[in-house]
């Protein structure tokens, strides 16, 4: 049979894309992309055991809760506080004495009540994205997740408030990576947080990532108070002083003893604080060109190569000895990008008269086992009471310890 003239291109079309499919569909797939946290990994590197470690996103029981294996300096005494709040991390006090306590992957925020020594944790709030950030101002509770910030008004009063949604005005970035935030008010009365960077290492706009910054409590007035400090999850006023205190995570994939996490003096308003250029004892990022350690303040205190150095507080306390007052107290939630792991623990930083310069000293230890390089807790903040105890929680456990000194 013979075809019509007119059926002839449109035939050849069809028979051309009946060709072209089979090619198409025996295409190789293209490679999924690597986890964020891969990122900056060399080829060498493609091969490492090294990740992230998997938080316990379940109730730990009370008799596995590792207290027997805490060793403080003499005189100082742990106990179990609280248990029963997976993934609990960063914490601040209500004017009531409540403790409310942020989370990252299980997405809680947990009210911790003290009636009389009988202490008792509610769910305040779940199902955000990692609402790691908690702080407290004139009877209102603000919970910052990855991109919002929430207001619970009169929260000791009306503990199933309602919140006010304030994400708007506050206006967060987005990237999941390094998103969680750390949130306190200042003695100025404004909102401070940390912005990470959205990366391991990478080009980003300078005023959006890599900060600290503030705001009014209704999120206007931004300011951005450092900037190249990639990403800090705990900061504190030096008492006396009103100077800012942060501390600051290095960059991963850079070997086993380099970059150092560090302790950053604010001391300037909008001062640089040098990544993605510099980190730790002027380490420069063979990465990164363009601009030199020198440029940048130097770092107060080296805290350990990726020891993840998360919360953090200057001791305002008077039960610990005279030697402790002032210090400040570092939660270092521990590594995984190290072979040989560190971290896992609490440390203090004595800083000399002016602040320039700290000396870091252990202070709890006890979960890192270093014979096989295991753990069996992550301490990630600490908070000041005002009997001068000192609450670490302990996100891996679900769990706080109360550290007190007996004279």
């Amino acid at each position: 049979m013979t075809s019509h003239p007119a059926w002839r291109p449109a035939l050849a079309g069809v028979l051309s894309l009946a060709i072209a499919v089979p090619a198409l569909a025996q295409q190789p797939a293209a490679p999924a992309a690597p986890p964020s946290w891969a990122q900056g990994r060399t080829a060498e590197q493609a091969n490492s055991p090294l990740a992230p470690h998997a938080p316990r996103l379940t109730a730990t029981p009370a008799d596995r809760i590792p207290l027997d294996s805490i060793r403080l300096p003499e005189g100082f005494k742990a106990e179990v506080w609280a248990s029963g709040m997976p993934g609990a991390r960063m914490m601040t006090r209500g004017e009531d004495g409540t403790i409310y306590v942020g989370t990252r992957a299980i997405g809680r925020v947990y009210a911790v009540k003290d009636e009389g020594g009988n202490r008792t944790s509610r769910v305040l709030a779940q199902r955000l994205d990692n609402p790691n950030g908690v702080a407290v101002k004139d009877g209102a509770l603000y919970v910052i997740a990855i991109n919002r910030v929430l207001r619970y008004d009169n929260i000791a009063g009306n503990p199933n408030a309602e919140p006010v949604e304030l994400t708007q005005a506050f206006n967060l970035p987005t990237e999941a990576h390094h998103g969680w935030k750390f949130a306190a008010f200042g003695p100025d009365g404004k909102l401070y947080m940390n912005i990470g960077v959205p990366c391991n290492t990478c080009t980003f706009d300078e005023n959006r990532h890599a900060l600290i910054v503030r705001y009014n409590p209704d999120g206007s007035g931004r300011e951005i108070m450092g900037h190249g400090i990639r990403n800090s999850v705990g900061f504190d006023w030096r008492p006396g002083t009103n100077v800012l205190y942060a501390s600051n995570n290095g960059r991963d994939w850079a070997g086993n003893d380099a970059p150092d996490d560090t302790l950053h003096r604010l001391s300037r308003p909008g001062e640089h604080h040098g990544f993605p250029y510099c980190s730790g004892n002027a380490w420069q990022d063979p990465g990164q060109t363009g601009r030199k350690c020198s440029e940048f303040p130097a770092p107060v205190a080296m805290l350990g190569p990726h020891t993840a150095a998360l919360g953090m507080r200057f001791y305002t306390g008077t039960m610990f000895p005279e030697a402790y007052r002032g210090r400040a107290f570092i939660a270092r939630h521990g590594s995984w990008n190290r072979d040989a792991k560190s971290g896992f623990d609490v440390v203090t930083v004595a800083l000399n008269e002016d602040g320039s310069q700290g000396k870091m000293e252990p202070f709890l230890t006890g979960l890192l086992d270093s014979g096989d390089n295991s753990f069996k807790g992550r301490p990630t903040d600490v908070l000041v009471m005002p009997d001068g105890a000192l609450l670490v929680s302990d996100e891996q456990n679900g769990a706080i310890y109360r550290i007190s000194y007996q004279r």
